[in-house]
């Protein structure tokens, strides 16, 4: 096949042939590269998922402002390395040529790593260009963010990797010639990434008879992708955000969704069950006062099922959450609560509901007055339970919502035979 042997002529991965090399020719990222191209002495982060051009876009920044590129990766490169670095910009620095210096992986950098980096960037000796998939916010330091400038990069769109498509077709001089699902089945695969759809391209072209390939025929020929998540990374953040608003919106098919994203990418569903159980009772709380408990019975399901059989335990509880009604009433009232215990914590409790076990604590008015709730003729004393110090402040208001009404009812109805009870 005449694909092969183009292949091994250029004994290189097609994603690395087919790299873009200027800003017209990037993909997807079209306000990223203005950026580049508008400010040619700055330093950036460039700031996305897997496989959406940081490097790429490092190495034609190089190239358009005419600099000198180097590149070191924080996973091998230390201090010592940065230091040869910058020895050499030096020299080329005091011939008229500024270094575009690349640290790809740059969240890997400790702080000592970071700080190295700064007085090469302050004296213009060196342009820095770093490529991360973390939040820099939290991986790097407020040094380094202050001289950088924050350039986020969003997965490539569908559009984006059809044109991908089209560039390897073109190289190949020949269409994948793949049913259009299984064209759109290698595009969902990518998600969003450039460098594993090519990639994936690259071993569908060399499968004799892909023309008669199936949705299931590619899955198998191309083995399970991981999808774009990383556990400890801000994917992983961003996915557990989605599923828990979803929930507090009561927007059922999307809580499954990110549910399903969630696990089909390797998350662990003890992490998905705690943050379940925690929804039931800060965003559904009292108005289903049944949610923790059945959040509980979920987890013990899955933890004596295992996946996938425990999966539908989660699924059904996702499901339960969505579509119960929603309050955080109980989650304000214990806000107000601390906070007020903040403000009075050193108020001692009413005489009347100290217990008296001693004759001294007697003789001091301890448990004076306490009038016994069951002796009332309603079960209901009325006696003021606050410090004296303190007025009655209210820290719980239901919400007109599933079991939480019933409450309100009550609380209204000891509202007004405090009232009475008081002032007689």
């Amino acid at each position: 096949m005449a694909m092969i042997s183009k292949m091994s002529d250029e004994l290189r991965p097609l994603s690395d042939v087919l790299r873009p090399q200027k800003f017209t020719d990037v993909v997807g990222q079209e306000d990223v590269c203005r950026r580049l191209e508008q400010h040619p002495h700055s330093s950036f982060i460039l700031w996305g998922p897997p496989g959406t051009g940081k490097t790429t876009l490092a190495r034609i920044t190089g190239q358009h402002a005419l600099q000198h590129f180097m590149a070191v990766s924080a996973v091998f490169d230390g201090v010592a390395d940065l230091r040869r670095i910058f020895a050499k910009a030096q020299s080329a620095y005091e011939q008229g040529e500024k270094t575009l210096l690349f640290v790809d992986e740059i969240h890997r950098f400790n702080k000592a790593q970071q700080d190295a980096l700064l007085p090469a960037i302050e004296t213009g000796i060196v342009r820095l260009i770093g490529a991360t998939t973390e939040n820099p916010s939290f991986s790097l330091n407020n040094a380094l963010l202050s001289r950088t400038q924050i350039l986020p990069l969003s997965p490539l769109s569908a559009a984006a990797l059809e044109q991908i498509i089209q560039r390897a077709e073109s190289f190949f001089g020949e269409p994948l010639g793949v049913e259009p699902s299984v064209r759109e089945a290698l595009i969902a695969g990518a998600d969003g990434d450039g460098r594993y759809l090519l990639n994936m391209i690259e071993t569908l072209m060399q499968h004799e008879g892909r023309e008669r390939l199936d949705t299931q025929q590619l899955q198998q020929l191309l083995s399970s992708r991981a999808l774009n998540y990383d556990k400890a990374g801000d994917e992983h953040y961003n996915l557990i955000s989605a599923l828990h608003k979803s929930l507090r919106a009561s927007d059922c098919d999307a809580a499954l969704y990110w549910l399903a994203r969630m696990l089909k990418a390797g998350e662990d569903a003890g992490y998905i069950l705690r943050r379940l159980t925690r929804f039931a009772s800060e965003d559904i709380g009292l108005a289903a006062p049944e949610a923790v408990s059945k959040s509980i019975a979920a987890w013990q399901s899955y933890e004596r099922l295992g996946s996938p059989e425990g999966d539908l335990a989660i699924a059904e509880l996702t499901i339960f959450l969505a579509t119960a009604p929603k309050s955080n009433a109980s989650y304000v009232a214990w806000k107000s609560a601390q906070k007020l215990a903040e403000q009075t914590g050193a108020v001692s409790p009413p005489a009347h509901l100290l217990n008296a076990p001693t004759s001294l604590m007697k003789e001091l008015g301890y448990g004076q007055g306490y009038i016994y709730d069951h002796d009332a003729k309603d079960g209901f004393s009325a006696q003021n339970c606050f410090p004296d110090e303190m007025g009655r402040p209210r820290l719980y208001h239901p919400k007109q919502v599933g079991f939480e009404r019933e409450l309100e009812k009550r609380l209204a109805y000891w509202d007004r035979l405090r009232a009475e009870k008081q002032s007689k």
